[in-house]
């Protein structure tokens, strides 16, 4: 099957759904983290909040959110199948239908795994970095916005030394929440496996300035769940710093 990605986030109890591209690719090894291709997204639709289909980690509802940051050691993925996964932080997207976003991926194709990097600024397509990406590196990524539809997303590798910038513009952007999260892509048939990514450590987590804690008003620990299968489940959160480990593809 051609490698895909990111589509269709839905966080699962009463919040609204998070509409996503999903983007086919091509190629051999490489192919999982190649964007291109047909769009799907969900439409907004009231959801349970706490569990998701496809994301696990935190979320801040509930108030106008400018910044978001965090900082988070590149998983290595063990691989017996293709599947699919990525780490980053993002306004919007919970309780509204845009996504402004930058992270990292780590995919298995076939049993190879596959390292990238990546921003979003939905609904335009995802870009891919030209970077090397590899298990261990550090990375620190943030967005930011000044609340006029104007956007910069940041993502460095700094046990590489390298710097991805970008700005870009979405007068649309409710900047209704902010989220730091571990994510199964998704397809345009649906969510994919999740790659065993064994636990991924987010710290320096902060948003609107301010370090997220278990008090932050408004904050969600969001379980990846598909029927009664967890397949990743967030830690609890201090002083910025939470997990997220991998359960189940």
């Amino acid at each position: 099957m051609p490698a895909t990605r990111r589509a269709l986030r839905t966080l699962a109890t009463t919040a609204a759904a998070v509409a996503v591209i999903a983007v086919v690719g091509s190629g051999p090894a490489a192919a999982s983290a190649r964007h291109g291709g047909a769009i799907a997204h969900a439409a907004d639709h009231k959801i349970s909040h706490s569990t998701s289909t496809n994301w696990s980690g935190y979320a801040v509802t509930g108030g106008t959110y400018r910044t978001v940051t965090s900082s988070w050691v590149q998983p290595a993925v063990k691989c017996t199948g293709t599947a699919y996964s990525s780490f980053w932080v993002g306004i919007d997207g919970d309780t509204s239908s845009t996504v402004e976003q930058t992270g990292t991926e780590a995919d298995c194709n076939g049993t190879t795994p596959v390292y990238s990097s990546w921003y979003e600024m939905y609904p335009k397509f995802p870009v891919n970095y030209p970077d090397v990406v590899a298990p261990g590196d550090q990375f620190t990524a943030s967005v930011t916005t000044d609340g006029r539809g104007n956007f910069t997303l940041s993502l460095s590798n700094t046990t590489r030394g390298w710097t991805e910038t970008v700005t870009k513009k979405l007068r649309s952007a409710k900047l209704a929440s902010a989220e730091i999260i571990a994510e199964a892509p998704s397809s345009s048939g649906g969510v994919l496996p999740l790659a065993n990514f064994g636990t991924a450590g987010f710290t320096a987590s902060t948003v609107n300035g301010s370090t997220l804690t278990s008090s932050t008003p408004g904050i969600d620990p969001i379980t990846m769940q598909s029927g009664s299968t967890v397949k990743a489940q967030p830690s609890s959160i201090s002083n910025g710093a939470f997990s997220v480990t991998w359960r189940h593809s």
